[in-house]
């Protein structure tokens, strides 16, 4: 009977082709984290990285995602409208993951200043502008960056939230070089930046009791409700 056993061994296990072993394959490959001075080869690593993993996620970050489609509700607000069709759901999916992707990379003490932009290229935009060159040429970004902040202001042709969503941006590349202003400063600043016809209102909310605790979303939203007054002053004026 033993020699039965040997006449018929157990078939040897089955072989995986290359194509089933690549996702084992791609899934050990780590994200790499960005440290200080090596942006260069952190930047070549991941378009490696991301070009072999999940292309499509590399051509967010490289080309955009396209603009997202927005509403104005009765309150003037603005909102981001869900996808409806597969190809906004897929392009909405893909600029989530290259977010998450770029976060993940990010060492831990400079998520916070890097979690506020929704979009992936305007992030990995930031993260070059941050971490890479010298510091000459930091320092010269930082020091435009200062500047444009003294002279902002929102044209009179300008839309609220236009003006408003250009400052956040700016505030957000200021925090991120290190050169952020306080809350406090920055609410006041863009209420001296508003055009002259908003300078009742701007006044009134400059002196208006606990704006002080107001966020700085908080201030745009009050500064929305006085919009619809400040477009209908303006056009009878201009139209007497």
């Amino acid at each position: 009977m033993a020699g039965s056993d040997d006449e018929n061994p157990p078939p040897p296990p089955p072989q995986q082709t290359p194509t089933q072993q690549a996702p084992h394959t791609v899934s050990t490959i780590k994200l790499h984290i960005l440290k200080k001075g090596e942006y260069d080869i952190w930047a070549m690593k991941m378009k490696h990285y991301l070009s072999y993993t999940d292309y499509p996620i590399w051509e967010v970050i490289q080309k955009g995602n396209g603009p997202v489609s927005v509403s104005t509700d009765t309150n003037g607000v603005i909102k981001v409208l869900p996808p409806k069709t597969a190809e906004e759901i897929l392009a909405r999916e893909r600029e989530r993951k290259a977010r998450t992707t770029l976060l993940m990379a990010l060492p831990e003490d400079h998520l916070a200043k890097f979690h506020k932009m929704t979009d992936a290229k305007e992030m990995w935009d930031a993260i070059k502008s941050r971490f890479g060159g010298n510091d000459e040429s930091k320092k010269m970004h930082k020091y435009i960056l200062k500047q444009q902040f003294e002279g902002f202001s929102v044209s009179n042709s300008e839309v609220l939230h236009k003006g408003y969503d250009r400052f956040q941006s700016l505030l957000s590349q200021l925090e991120i070089h290190g050169a952020g202003f306080s809350t406090e400063d920055a609410k006041q600043k863009f209420l001296r930046s508003l055009p002259s016809s908003w300078s009742q209102v701007s006044l009134v909310m400059r002196t208006k009791p606990g704006v002080d605790s107001l966020s700085f979303d908080d201030l745009y939203n009050n500064l929305r409700v006085f919009e619809f007054d400040v477009k209908g002053s303006t056009g009878s004026s201009s139209s007497a």
